[in-house]
């Protein structure tokens, strides 16, 4: 039994064009290419792309996914620990949905909310200790302070203004755009417009988020998740942009 790229992109909900990223990776090598120069891929292949995709939704990179399928000989025991991590993330998830139903439900009936039960799957403080160690603990008070500050609209506009920058990120970087150019200078210059809450970031602060933009795929996909290599193009226009216009 096999499988056309067309019909194996549809139901993966991907592209055809991303498939081949793959295979020119040498990620995802199709089982046979057809007389047509169409690509076939049979039930292996199939298993080899759940455990890409699981691992992108793991936030990792295509070079790391390679490693780590490179590494990984045994499909039975990497498919366990995939479902382990998933089991662990659907438990949080179930739990962050009886939070918000026990919230909804008290909410209605007028009744006294406790603080566990409201906040139960949920971690605001998950990158505090990263952010202590790279920036100082200094940094991070300041940043939860003016956190908790804003409003449930002003999170929201903060977040959404985010939303906007990557969206035009991956744009540019699809078009081919040059780190260095105007148009990924000014979209540097809103990234940074939109990371200062009080005062302009420093030059050192700037350069060192793009490194860990590509360097860590929990930040990382928040931008390739709109084209692969997104994240490299931020860092690259970030630090054009921090060495020339910023301060330390």
């Amino acid at each position: 039994m096999e499988w056309s790229i067309q019909e194996i992109a549809r139901r993966a909900g991907t592209t055809s064009r991303t498939l081949r990223h793959y295979g020119d990776l040498g990620l995802l090598v199709p089982s046979r290419i057809g007389r047509n120069g169409y690509r076939y891929y049979d039930q292996d292949a199939l298993v080899r792309l759940q455990r890409i995709l699981l691992l992108r939704e793991l936030g990792l990179s295509l070079p790391a996914i390679k490693e780590v399928l490179a590494g990984q000989r045994d499909t039975a025991v990497a498919l366990r620990a995939h479902l382990r991590l998933l089991e662990q993330e659907q438990a949080r998830i179930g739990r962050q949905i009886a939070s918000v139903r026990t919230t909804l439900h008290k909410t209605q009936e007028g009744m006294e909310l406790m603080a566990d039960e409201v906040f139960d799957g949920f971690d605001h403080t998950a990158h505090e200790r990263e952010v202590t160690e790279r920036w100082g603990r200094d940094a991070y008070e300041e940043g939860d302070r003016w956190w908790r500050s804003l409003g449930d609209g002003e999170k929201k506009a903060f977040q959404d203004e985010h939303e906007a920058i990557a969206r035009d990120w991956g744009r540019a970087a699809e078009a081919g755009l040059a780190a260095d150019g105007p148009k990924a200078q000014e979209l540097a210059r809103r990234h940074c417009a939109w990371l200062s809450s009080a005062e302009e970031p420093s030059r050192s602060y700037v350069i060192g988020l793009g490194e860990m933009y590509v360097a860590d795929p929990r930040f990382g996909k928040n931008y390739d998740r709109y084209g692969d290599g997104t994240a490299a193009f931020v860092r690259d226009a970030l630090t054009v942009y921090a060495q020339h216009r910023l301060s330390d």
